[in-house]
């Protein structure tokens, strides 16, 4: 066998059409015979292309429904023969079995088959896919001799390579391919066993919706890598960046680079803690990122504005750190931003103007991400030997929800400081404390092993900052356990406080907030981050 043999027929059966027609032409073109089945034959045989039905080809029809109909000697032997063996060539020829040199398949859509929250199993057990993934797996089982497609965006590289290649594709491409080939079988199995794994009550009949359970018994996970890492956290730790294989649009994952150097570990990590951040408001928004936490966030009238703010809270913390938008940067917002050093910039967008501002500043990382509604099914935390599941933290507290706990009303003013502070220390790592006023961080307190001393520091990053905290408002990320973080806050110049409750002690931290005259109210959520 020659190490790139000829393709002299094909086989093309696919669910997602994109590019089989382009495919299957320059194919005909090199004079390859193309077999194909269903709908595939249908539309190419339309548009004038020569096709053999799969049936024909094997002299056995297409039964049950459509269950049966690739699985067939003539098509899994004309896959599967080694072409350097000659007792394979012995029993194709004895059999009457043709070679079959390039396989195109993708795979029925069990994924959206199964999306909705009423499926019929009956309909769930029709979409899996069996011919499909046979010819798949034995294709790449056979890359040496065969070449199998199952991504539509391959097509133009094979397409390519034949033309160059004198009809052929070479091994690099075709184990390449095998690999993907595999990948892409591997991740609908493991879409099939999370579905079946996740369902109760399945013994009534197909005809039934069964309920289904939110964690399977199985969790099938499946990554496909964006690039090496020149390290992880520190210098000594390799590592690399994985993108799911359908993330939402408006995730991190789907950033567009526009200039600056790779990124780095630390800067993905903080970049996603800066984007989940800012995407969350309505009004134009900028969010710092320091250490996966904010050292700085603050609406305002246009971009400009929000990002002058959200500098003040912590212009020491801001050296070096992560900025986000959730509003195109102009011109202006960007020369404001170009004079400090920052690592990444993460916008919807960026207008001309902005980018030639940046273009001075070339190592300077700038992230596109629109801005649309997107959440991962779950949140995963790794332990030794194990992994947490958790569904997101998406729990947004409307004002209507929020109960009064104090003899104290809040104002217009201080239910608008509240709302936008108890939003910020959703995402500031616990224990958090976070004084807001007008529309701004005034001090962070993060992190920290006691709630008291978040809110110690808090109130001393606002005095090196050389902010007032008077009449401000503060966010506890959960509830006070004893009134002395209470007391600091009040001490600094509190003059409201959002928490969850729920403490034993809610009714002395109450008493406490009371005793100091200021507003106190309660969300009954808690916004752990660790």
């Amino acid at each position: 066998m020659t190490s790139n043999p000829t393709i002299k027929r094909a086989l093309l059966s696919v669910s997602d059409k994109t590019g089989i027609l382009e495919l299957a032409k320059a194919l005909a073109d090199r004079g390859v015979e193309i077999l194909s089945t269903g709908g595939t034959a249908k539309l190419l045989a339309e548009k004038g292309l020569v096709v053999k039905e799969v049936s024909s080809h094997t002299g056995f029809p297409e039964i049950m429904d459509g269950r049966v109909k690739t699985l067939h000697p003539k098509i899994h032997g004309g896959i599967l023969a080694r072409r350097d063996l000659q007792s394979h060539l012995d029993a194709m020829e004895e059999h009457g079995i043709g070679a079959i040199d390039l396989v195109a398949v993708n795979l029925y859509p069990f994924d959206q088959a199964t999306a909705g929250d009423n499926v019929k199993l009956e309909d769930a057990i029709e979409n899996i896919d069996i011919g499909g993934p046979a010819m798949v797996r034995a294709s790449a089982k056979n890359y040496t001799g065969v070449t199998i497609i199952v991504d539509p965006s391959d097509y133009v590289k094979v397409i390519d390579e034949i033309k160059s290649n004198d009809g052929a594709t070479t091994l690099k491409t075709r184990s390449g391919l095998a690999a993907k080939a595999y990948a892409h079988t591997a991740r609908y199995d493991g879409a099939i066993a999370a579905f079946l794994t996740s369902l109760q009550g399945t013994e009534g009949a197909l005809e039934d919706t069964p309920a289904r359970i939110e964690y399977p018994e199985v969790l099938s996970m499946q990554f496909h890598k964006v690039q090496d890492m020149r390290y992880g956290e520190n210098p000594h730790q390799s590592a690399a960046f994985y993108r799911e294989a359908k993330a939402p649009v408006g995730l991190l994952a789907n950033y567009r680079q526009l200039q600056g150097k790779e990124l780095s570990f630390n800067n993905i990590a903080d970049s996603d803690a800066a984007w989940e951040c800012v995407k969350t408001f309505d009004a134009p928004a900028c969010v710092i990122i320091k250490h996966a936490n904010p050292c700085g966030v603050a609406v305002a009238e246009g971009s400009l504005n929000a990002y002058l703010k959200a500098l003040k809270t912590d212009p020491t913390s801001a050296f070096g750190g992560i900025i986000a938008f959730n509003r195109t940067v102009d011109e202006a917002t960007a020369q404001a931003v170009a004079k400090q050093f920052v690592e990444v910039v993460i916008a919807p967008a960026f207008d001309e103007a902005a980018r030639a501002v940046f273009f001075a500043k070339q190592n300077v990382r700038l992230l596109e991400i629109p801005v649309e509604a997107g959440m991962h099914k779950f949140d995963y935390k790794r332990v030794g030997g194990g992994l947490l599941v958790q569904s997101p933290d998406e729990r947004n507290v409307q004002q209507s929800e929020i109960r009064i706990v104090s003899k104290r009303q809040p104002t217009e003013q201080q239910w608008a400081d509240l709302m936008f502070a108890w939003r910020c220390a959703k995402f500031v790592k616990s224990n958090a404390i976070v004084f807001c006023k007008d529309g701004m961080t005034m001090g962070v307190g993060a992190g920290q092993m006691s709630r008291v001393d978040s809110a110690r520091i808090a109130s001393i990053k606002a005095q090196n900052a050389g902010l007032t905290l008077a009449d401000s408002a503060v966010a506890s990320d959960a509830f006070f356990p004893f009134r002395d973080g209470l007391d600091v806050v009040v001490d600094a110049g509190a003059s409201c406080v959002i928490q969850p409750g729920g403490s034993m002690r809610d009714d002395e931290v109450i008493a406490a907030a009371n005793e100091r005259d200021i507003v106190m109210v309660l969300t009954g959520v808690r916004h752990f981050r660790h």
